[in-house]
């Protein structure tokens, strides 16, 4: 069962180190807004996570990966969001950004960006990460695949969903922590402009590419 699990959790972790959209977000908030912003954000996504573990369990999960209607619906809501984020980034680049040589790292950032947006925060990475119906056909098709053959089908799947979402914290915790270290770089007038309108383009260029997707 160790075997299998440690396999398990190899796939899993390569599959959360591949770049998409979660990393696109994280970026966004973590930069413009700063490191709290950026881990409330992972903690969003997380929770998503934990969401659709949830629906799988009821078999929600496997209704909507069944179901192209409703794949379809959630999955154009989803790249709908994506280019909603990519659009407010290159629509106010460097918006909410702390000034230039904050030493403070996030102290500055809390001024302009206000501690009660820390709740928007997480509800980007919840709702980005919860109308992504390949979540759904990830976890109905491969996971079942991978769960340790010594467990129960149940238990099995609740062990890789937390380790899932184990992985993509602390991956995407420490991906939030080495920008948070160059804190002073990004501060830069120049380079927050562009690094929203980077971050922009690739949120957009991730919602086109999730609306055109066949599966």
């Amino acid at each position: 069962m160790l075997t299998q699990l440690a396999a398990a959790t190899g796939v899993l972790a390569l599959l959360t180190l591949v770049p998409g959209p979660d990393m696109a977000v994280v970026t966004r908030r973590a930069v413009s807004r700063g490191r709290a912003d950026g881990l409330c954000t992972v903690g969003g996504i997380a929770s998503g996570l934990l969401l659709w573990g949830a629906l799988t369990a009821a078999g929600l999960a496997a209704l909507l990966a069944a179901s192209a209607q409703v794949y379809l619906v959630v999955r154009l809501a989803g790249a709908a969001y994506l280019c909603f984020l990519g659009v407010q980034s290159l629509r106010r680049p460097g918006a909410g950004a702390p000034p230039e040589g904050d030493a403070a790292g996030d102290t500055a950032g809390e001024a302009v960006s206000g501690r009660g947006d820390r709740g928007g925060a997480w509800r980007t990475g919840l709702v980005g990460n919860a109308l992504n119906p390949k979540i759904a056909v990830f976890y109905t098709g491969l996971l079942p695949t991978l769960a340790p053959p010594g467990l129960r089908p149940a238990a099995g799947m609740a062990l890789l969903v937390l380790v899932h979402v184990l992985l993509t914290v602390v991956w995407l915790g420490t991906y939030v922590y080495v920008l948070s270290r160059a804190r002073r770089f990004f501060a830069r007038p120049r380079v927050r402009r562009a690094m929203d309108r980077v971050t922009g383009a690739v949120l957009i260029g991730f919602g086109v590419r999730v609306a055109a997707s066949a599966s």
